[in-house]
């Protein structure tokens, strides 16, 4: 029977860098870990086997692009200008390192939906931060956690990383997604699931 539990990714974009993974479940009892390759995120979730794998990387590229590379396309997906809509600070997936990680993300992405039952979203935890009226993981460690301890969450300690806590997020916004409890920001070449937005930030 599948184990009631939903899992956040903040992806690298590269296996030689920290990927934060959070398994999440329906008491708010977080685990996390740290890990690199594809095999190990595989191996997670499918060991896990959760409802909702979240993960924190683009998951598809703008309409008018045929592959990440193509220079004639447009910057922005039509769920990236609803970001802009609602001031939510973001890096365009067409950025330099960006590119890198959306090709991850995707392979991730097909990946992960071979696995049967789990369904995957598209998450962006320093947006989630905002909504949720915590600090990012660039503004305050301390205050992320502090902010995910309020919400509920438990299981947190003091030498969890930035990269922990982004995958805490990621986790969290699945949580809400199985509740109803979000905003998605969908176009027809993607969709970002949201915490809830009742209002325009950055006022």
């Amino acid at each position: 029977m599948k184990k009631r539990l939903v899992i956040g990714i903040d992806l690298a974009a590269s296996v030689r860098r920290d990927t934060g993974v959070c398994v999440l479940d329906y008491t708010l009892n977080a685990k996390t870990f740290i890990i690199h390759t594809d095999q190990e995120i595989l191996d997670i979730v499918s060991s896990y086997n959760p409802r909702v794998a979240a993960i924190d990387a683009p998951l598809s590229i703008p309409k008018d692009r045929r592959s990440i590379d193509d220079r004639k396309g447009g910057h922005f997906r039509e769920c990236d200008r609803l970001l802009l809509k609602y001031k939510i600070k973001f890096f365009p997936i067409t950025l330099g390192p960006m590119r890198m990680l959306t090709e991850r993300g995707i392979r991730i992405k097909n990946m992960l939906e071979k696995i049967r039952g789990v369904k995957v979203i598209e998450v962006y935890p320093g947006g989630a931060q905002d909504v949720l009226g915590i600090p990012r993981k660039n503004k305050s460690l301390k205050g992320l956690k502090e902010g995910l301890e309020r919400l509920g969450i438990k299981g947190l300690n003091d030498e969890m990383t930035g990269d922990e806590l982004d995958a805490v997020t990621a986790a969290y916004v699945a949580y809400l997604y199985l509740k109803g409890d979000v905003t998605l920001l969908e176009g027809v070449d993607g969709c970002i699931v949201m915490p809830k937005i009742t209002k325009e930030l950055g006022k």
